[in-house]
């Protein structure tokens, strides 16, 4: 009986490794069949103080599933990024969310960045694959009209849109840092994590320099991201004098965008009602 535990805890033991090694050997690809609204990766040049982005997408979605896929090319100088936002949508499952930054410059439009797996053709989300190197990590930089509709009109989920209170330099500087690391993604892939390299973990690295208090770089509440906005409203990150519930209710923009019309001015349109924090 022993000699028959000990080889069925060697062959446990060669398993394991097996899992370990093979875990470790695999590795992040862009060559895939990828989901037809995820194949085109954004790049982005720099040139001194212009910024140009090619493949912003913009997606016009009539269900989650049937869309027209469209992609337009912008240039702006770093100087017109006026405004930062946090945008946090929960969805099914206890505080499962998806957490997302939308940046405004000077001609009043956005560009939202949407840190996803990179799904394959006609696969979904899967958190225990997350966690075994099974989908790679990208950043799809979009219009308002594609990440925010999709989940408000579509999918029917609430989106909360917070506005971050800090000096524009600084919020230039992570609207560099969030692009740089994009376009990097899009030649050296790297593999999503549910635990250290996921949409919640991102942000906080990216975003950590518009708290005056230390964030960690890992909490638990990272696995649970729409707790993401008590986090910035406690670090004084969220532009506003309101109650945290409060706030939750002012910022919730579904209703406003649920509202919009095709052809309206949907950045705008769910902005109208938002008030930020009085000037003292």
């Amino acid at each position: 009986m022993t000699t028959e535990l000990t080889v069925l805890a060697l062959a446990g033991f060669a398993i394991v490794l097996g899992i370990i090694a093979y875990l470790a050997l695999k590795k992040p690809s862009l060559e895939r069949n990828w989901s037809p609204d995820q194949k085109i990766m954004p790049s982005v040049e720099f040139h001194d103080n212009k910024v140009s982005i090619k493949n912003i997408r913009n997606i016009h979605y009539r269900t989650t599933r049937d869309y027209d896929l469209a992609y337009f090319d912008k240039q702006f100088h770093i100087e017109d990024v006026q405004s930062a936002w946090l945008a946090i949508s929960p969805f099914r499952g206890p505080g499962a969310a998806h957490a997302f930054l939308s940046f405004g410059l000077k001609d009043e439009t956005y560009i939202a960045i949407s840190i996803e797996v990179r799904r394959q053709k006609g696969e979904k989300f899967s958190p225990f694959k997350a966690f075994v190197r099974h989908f790679e990590i990208m950043y799809v930089i979009a219009a308002e009209t594609d990440v925010i509709r999709v989940r408000t009109n579509c999918a029917k989920y609430t989106v909360r849109l917070y506005p971050v209170q800090a000096e524009k330099q600084l919020i230039r500087s992570v609207f560099l840092d969030v692009l740089k690391r994009a376009d990097k993604l899009g030649k050296k892939p790297e593999f999503y994590n549910t635990l250290r390299n996921n949409c919640a973990t991102s942000i906080i690295r990216h975003t950590r320099r518009f708290s005056k208090k230390p964030i960690p770089f890992w909490n638990f509440r990272y696995l649970f991201p729409e707790s993401l906005d008590k986090i910035a409203y406690r670090l004084n990150i969220i532009d506003t004098h309101l109650p945290y519930e409060s706030a939750r209710e002012h910022f919730n923009i579904t209703p406003l965008a649920q509202a919009t019309l095709i052809g309206e001015d949907f950045s705008k349109a769910i902005r109208k009602n938002i008030t930020t924090r009085p000037v003292d």
